[in-house]
């Protein structure tokens, strides 16, 4: 292992490190499959739009996100979002770090949610939902930051 690769690894959270291990050890069909890893899977987004942001610009990137339940599809036009549900940030526990609003998208594999995150770990466009990359772009001028966090729901 060179040094350089040792730093990049260093900036990695180990989630991330070991999704890249697994989609090289099973290459990309197999991990963007349906089937890959079955199980209920919440896919938790929670954004802090850019102060200049309006509200009707902040509206319009959660309709384009929950638009996302219908639009991100297989080729073979198969859905692979079960779920997306929304809410603005309104905790007294001082804990939610200036986040604005959330997301829970619920997916039925790994492989579906693998499949819809794409980039930056998948990139071949063969095996990532395109709707979720143009969201992305669209979304990403109105964001000063995005979380992500991930679960297999355990108690199912």
């Amino acid at each position: 292992m060179t040094s350089s690769s040792i730093e990049i690894n260093n900036l990695l959270d180990n989630a991330t490190i070991a999704a890249r291990a697994v989609l090289k050890e099973v290459g990309v069909e197999k991990f963007t499959s349906p089937d890959f890893h079955s199980g209920k899977l919440q896919h938790i987004v929670l954004f802090r739009f850019k102060k200049n942001v309006t509200e009707a610009e902040r509206r319009e990137v959660t309709k384009q996100f929950l638009e996302l339940a219908k639009t991100s599809k297989r080729p073979d036009g198969q859905s692979v979002i079960i779920s997306i549900e929304t809410g603005s940030q309104n905790s007294g526990e001082n804990a939610g770090m200036d986040m604005d609003q959330g997301y829970i998208v619920t997916f039925n594999s790994e492989g579906d949610r693998n499949y819809y995150v794409g980039r930056p770990l998948v990139n071949d466009p063969a095996f990532f939902d395109a709707a979720h990359e143009q969201f992305k772009s669209f979304a990403g001028t109105f964001l000063e930051k995005a979380i992500v966090f991930d679960f297999k729901v355990a108690n199912e």
